[in-house]
This record gives C-alpha cells, sequence and structure tokens, in this order.
C-alpha cells in the first residue's frame, strides 16, 4: 500500500511529492522489488489529485529507475533497485557532509577538529 501525505504549503509541486514519497517507501524497504504499484488512476483517487499529476510522479520513477511499466499489467517495483538505493543514500550523506563542512566553516572549526567530531559520532554511533 503506497501511503503518501501531500502538502499544498510545501514548495515542491505535487507531481514530486508523489514520487519523493514513493521513492522513500522504496528505500525504506516498504517498498519491495517487483511489488505492483497501484494504477496511476486508482492511486490519483486515492489521493485526490489528477491522474496526470500521478501520471507524471510515474514517469520520473520510471525515468530514474526505480519503478518500471509492463503494458497492460501496470508499474512494479524495479528489481535491480539497490544499487539506485545505495547511490541515493551516499548522496544523502554527500549532502549532509557537505552542510557540516560549511557550518565548520562558518564557525572557523579547523580540519583536525571536524574529524575529531566526525571520529566521535562513528564510535557512538
Amino acid at each position: 500500500m503506497v501511503d503518501i501525505l501531500l502538502s499544498n504549503a510545501s514548495g515542491k509541486p505535487i507531481y514530486e511529492q508523489v514520487a519523493d514519497g514513493i521513492r522513500a517507501q522504496i528505500m525504506s524497504g516498504d517498498l519491495k522489488a517487483g511489488e505492483q504499484l497501484p494504477s496511476i488512476r486508482q492511486l490519483a483517487a486515492n489521493l485526490r489529485i489528477s491522474a496526470i499529476t500521478t501520471k507524471r510522479a510515474y514517469s520520473d520513477l520510471e525515468a530514474q529507475g526505480f519503478i518500471a511499466t509492463v503494458s497492460g499489467k501496470g508499474s512494479f517495483v524495479a528489481e535491480d533497485t539497490l544499487g539506485l538505493i545505495r547511490e541515493e543514500q551516499l548522496r544523502l550523506v554527500e549532502t549532509n557532509l557537505a552542510t557540516a563542512v560549511k557550518e565548520a566553516h562558518t564557525i572557523g572549526l579547523s580540519l583536525e577538529e571536524l574529524r575529531d567530531m566526525l571520529n566521535l559520532e562513528w564510535e557512538e554511533s
């Protein structure tokens, strides 16, 4: 079951929120490889959005390799998502590290102090 919360207050378009929600569920393992997604019309009805919006989200996810569509059968979580999931997780770590480095520069933290902090976090986790 695809469970997505949409927000009109978000700066993101609805189709992006839908794609992000499905991508997050694939990455967390809530949606497994080979699992069938709701039809475009079914998901649109459940979320009370346009089928065109849902189609755009599915198209984007397919272009990114997260889902595969089989004509006449529907859309499924792609079988080879493990590599994509790893890449997405690496991108997230890189983004968080870039933020930490920027903050460290802002407060004048040395590279050695930053490494010490990272080592401490690593050891505690």
